[in-house]
């Protein structure tokens, strides 16, 4: 079986975060540093990197792993050559997170993550019958907070009860952390809160989600085809609100993938010749 190169640089790994090629990522810095840290890499998952051979284990085979300490050298180099000789797909982060912030690529605010989800695997809950923030917010749940969430959808009038009975973290509802705020949606406020508002790519797709959900379609011109899609998905799943998840997804990564890599690309007619 062919492994994939030792290392992946930082820009590489972004282009792959946030979308469904994204890798498994596992944060090796020394917990005294992690503890001291205010980010955290997109969906990392901190672990002792002395204690490979019990958390891999917990890890998927079929999906490639990075790992990353502070610079690339022997805390992420050594559980890295474990997991080959082991046959995983594991790489390291050229560079460490060092490399990662020179890059100006976007963190994860630490201490949000742990007050609002601390558990992996992390649950979610809002309503059901999801159309547009819905959706908007467990994509960048598994996309950049918790690859492994659950999301739960609930009668409206149960979300607050199931979020007490179950830890789970309720929102897109009135009275929660996580909803609307004035003009704003619940995907703007989620980007705040986990620090991830200024990433050009995401506050672009925010304004595009606050167009489709709340009739501004005058904020984005890709809102109202947005809104068009969310709502022929919707109608076309009824209540089986997980596949609609699964195929809204689609569309978030489609447009994230379009604002990061293909926004400037016109589509004309007649062809010009390549």
């Amino acid at each position: 079986m062919h492994l994939a190169s030792f290392s992946i640089s930082p820009i590489e790994l972004w282009t792959l975060i946030g979308s469904a090629q994204a890798p498994q990522l596992i944060d090796v810095r020394r917990r005294e540093i992690y503890d001291a840290a205010t980010g955290i890499l997109p969906t990392a998952v901190w672990q002792d990197f002395a204690r490979v051979a019990q958390w891999s284990q917990t890890l998927d085979r079929n999906r490639p792993v990075v790992l990353s300490c502070k610079q690339g050298k022997e805390l992420s180099q050594a559980p890295t050559a474990w997991l080959r000789s082991e046959g995983f797909h594991a790489q390291v982060l050229s560079g460490g997170y060092a490399a990662w912030t020179d890059a100006g690529l976007p963190l994860v605010d630490r201490a949000a993550l742990e007050r609002v989800a601390p558990n992996r695997q992390s649950q979610w809950v809002t309503r059901r019958r999801p159309k547009i923030d819905r959706i908007a917010c467990p994509w960048l749940v598994r996309r950049f907070i918790d690859a492994n969430a659950r999301i739960l959808y609930v009668d409206p009038a149960f979300v607050s009860p199931v979020a007490h009975e179950t830890g789970a973290v309720p929102f897109d509802i009135e009275g929660v952390e996580i909803s609307h705020e004035g003009e704003r949606c619940s995907f703007d406020t989620m980007l705040r809160l986990f620090g991830l508002e200024t990433e050009p790519s995401l506050a672009r797709l925010a304004l595009i989600v606050r167009g489709a959900d709340t009739a501004r379609p005058d904020l984005a011109p890709e809102a109202a085809g947005l809104h068009a899609i969310s709502l022929g998905l919707s109608a076309m799943a009824g209540d089986d609100d997980h596949g609609l998840l699964q195929h809204g997804f689609m569309v978030y990564d489609a447009l994230f993938g379009y604002l990061r890599f293909a926004a400037q690309e016109r589509h004309n007619w007649p062809a010009k010749a390549a």
